[in-house]
């Protein structure tokens, strides 16, 4: 029997509140005033019985109440793990709830032998066209698993790609083996919903199921033992898309909110809110592979509905976003204006930094970047530029870069290469970390260093769509799709910038893109908003 995990590994057990459980098997429907008999479920990963007793239950209290013999129970559940001892625990356990409910040693056997086994979910064989998959994966990093085993997973399940962990094998698998109209309930880190590794679990998820809720649970206390996964519940159907629900939780959910919030769920209500919760009702789920939303529902909601109706930022092809250049020896390649030490002027380039734009507006920029690049975007001939290649090859970590090791003919080159001509644009500008959206105009002159993104448009009046990227609505998509650090911090990177979907600047009233203008040069974030949720069609106040 394989190991999925190195030795001295933990295999990523962590054992789930009673509460959570019931919630789970509350939503995929298995519920006692079904006919569980004539249903399937597995559980890929038992454990101690966390989901597999509640789960046996609630299939005797049916049977007994549809007056089936437990006897004939055999093929109504399946559940396995890797570990030999979590198996016998969850027999153990199990034998004394059929006992207790009136089952002869013979059919206890028999149950048993059919219920469980000791197995790895993700290469041996399991039932298929089953109604229900429930339960807790294993929660093992890909640098944690034996590589052969490991190898042996990423060429079964096409979606673990990357830096998938193990939990992302045990969705496509999970999904693989529904019914139609069967459903999957997890409680699981919901990373892959917005990251990378995630993209081809999600382009699944998007195109052959239907996501029905997702309960967003990172500080709740859902588990006996402290973890740090992130965690969500997700149910999803093997059917067509329709209704989604999303809830959010506070550190105060419990149990009772638990109860409040399926009530909302199985309900008809677009949005409610209860102790430690909010949900809202989505029309549909995001079909799509990129990355899904978080945060509050109510925002969600908004966002799900501007997407539907705005394009992208840079759909237009003629606004672009990108990071400024990246030198890969900063120290060597930008200088302080009065440190030119003789260079060649045409190799001195003034740059912008992070520094410059940190108090929410353009300071003098007071560096310059030591450009390699001529203004066709080629590198120029160090014997022709001495003092330049002096003053450059004097840094020793110039060379040692891998760019440079790599063609050591063009050691000189920066890791990006620079396009004279986006100095002289006018651009909107962003720090990568900041605790709220803050776009800075730069109008022209200096090139932009990596730790900034940029913004180029030959469509848009950029204090105008400075205004729309100044309030609270841009910064929701940031917000939703992006990273959050510790103490609040976004990332505004490329990538998180894209999702933001705005108004075409012609259909903007000019009162209105007026505002937005005044809004933008006086950083006035409230007015901002306001007048984005004009622009958007939104109602005053929306966030």
């Amino acid at each position: 029997m394989a190991v999925a995990a190195r030795g001295g590994i933990e295999h990523g057990e962590v054992f789930t509140r009673q509460w959570v459980v019931d919630t789970i098997l509350d939503l995929v429907g298995y519920t006692v005033d079904q006919d569980l008999t004539q249903k399937k479920l597995v559980e890929p990963s038992i454990g101690s019985g966390a989901f597999f007793l509640p789960i046996v239950t609630r299939l005797l209290e049916s049977a007994r109440a549809h007056d089936v013999a437990i006897g004939s129970l055999g093929g109504c559940l399946f559940g396995l793990d890797l570990q030999p001892g979590h198996v016998e625990t969850c027999r153990e356990r199990t034998e004394t709830l059929l006992s207790v409910a009136g089952a002869s040693e013979e059919e206890i056997q028999s149950l048993l032998a059919s219920w469980l086994k000791h197995g790895d979910f993700l290469l041996d064989e399991i039932p298929w066209n089953v109604d229900f998959v429930v339960g807790n994966p294993p929660y093992i990093r890909s640098d944690d698993l034996d590589d052969d085993v490991e190898a042996e997973y990423r060429k079964r399940w096409r979606t673990m790609r990357g830096r998938a962990d193990i939990y992302v094998g045990f969705y496509e698998r999970s999904l693989a083996i529904l019914a139609e109209g069967g459903k999957l309930g997890y409680i699981c880190a919901d990373r892959w919903m917005r990251n990378a590794y995630g993209k081809p679990l999600r382009a699944l998820v998007s195109s052959h199921y239907a996501v029905e809720s997702v309960w967003q649970m990172h500080d709740v206390d859902a588990f006996e033992s402290q973890v740090s996964a992130y965690p969500a519940i997700t149910v999803v159907a093997k059917t067509e898309q329709g209704a989604a629900t999303v809830i959010d939780t506070t550190h105060e959910f419990s149990d009772a909110s638990a109860l409040e919030a399926k009530t909302f769920v199985q309900g008809n209500a677009t949005e409610a809110k209860g102790m430690g919760w909010e949900g809202a009702r989505l029309p549909s789920w995001f079909e799509t592979d990129d990355f899904w939303p978080a945060g509050k529902p109510h925002t969600i909601k908004i966002l799900e509905r501007l997407q539907e109706h705005f394009p992208t930022i840079e759909s237009d092809g003629a606004t672009k976003i990108s990071i400024g250049v990246a030198t890969g020896a900063d120290k060597a390649y930008i200088i302080s204006q009065d440190a030119v030490c003789g260079v060649e002027p045409d190799r001195l380039m003034p740059i912008v930094m992070a520094d410059d734009i940190r108090a929410g507006f353009l300071k003098p920029p007071t560096k310059l970047l030591l450009n390699p690049w001529d203004e066709n975007g080629k590198l120029v001939d160090l014997a022709a530029y001495p003092r330049f290649a002096q003053v450059l090859g004097s840094h020793e970590a110039v060379k040692k870069r891998f760019v440079a090791k790599k063609n050591p003919l063009t050691w000189h080159r920066t890791i990006d290469k620079v396009y004279p001509e986006l100095a002289e644009r006018p651009k909107l500008l962003l720090q990568d970390m900041k605790a709220q959206i803050t776009p800075v105009l730069e109008p022209g002159g200096f090139y932009p260093h990596h730790n900034l993104y940029y913004i180029v448009s030959s469509t848009w009046d950029l204090e105008v769509l400075g205004g729309i990227l100044l309030s609270r609505i841009a910064e929701a998509f940031v917000s939703a799709y992006g990273v959050k650090m510790r103490g609040g911090t976004l990332r505004f990177q490329a990538q998180y910038l894209r999702k933001i979907t705005v108004p075409r600047p012609e259909t903007i009233p000019e009162d209105v893109a007026q505002r937005l203008r005044a809004a933008f040069r006086s950083s006035d974030r409230d007015a901002a908003t306001l007048a984005a949720e004009e622009a958007y069609g939104l109602p005053a106040c929306s966030l």
